[in-house]
């Protein structure tokens, strides 16, 4: 096992546990922005500062603002002094179409997961743009 496979698990492990973190019942997602071996952000999926930390409905549907994880992530380096240029997203779970665009956006390059989402867009979106993606078994 290479050195960068050993910071892979590393930092998905991380992610997992950040993901316990979140109030969601239906799936809980972690997620880690690294930049040259230092972690910049993280973030779980949940409900907007100021809000209700519920994020299913009283059906058990995800309410619509919900955050994902990353979208979490990425707001907490838009609003400090880093940048997501050329880092590194970790991932319990791989990003939907509206987070993949947020992710290229943001500048990162380089996409590590360990489920995929059950829509294979965001990840056909983030190849296109030449996001590196690696999907870890832990």
């Amino acid at each position: 096992m290479s050195k960068q496979e050993k910071y892979d698990r590393a930092y998905l492990r991380m992610a997992i546990e950040w993901s316990k973190l979140s109030h969601c019942e239906r799936r809980k997602v972690g997620s880690l922005i690294v930049k040259g071996r230092m972690i910049i952000s993280d973030g779980y999926n949940g409900t907007p500062t100021g809000f209700e930390n519920y994020c299913e409905d009283e059906e058990g549907y995800t309410k619509w603002y919900v955050l994902h994880a990353e979208a979490n992530a990425i707001l907490k380096v838009a609003s400090s002094n880093h940048s997501c240029e050329g880092a590194s997203l970790y991932l319990t779970l791989s990003p939907c179409k509206d987070c993949s665009k947020l992710i290229h956006q943001a500048g990162i390059k380089r996409l590590i997961y360990i489920e995929e989402y059950k829509d294979r867009s965001g990840l056909d979106f983030l190849e296109k743009a030449g996001v590196e993606i690696v999907k870890v078994d832990l």
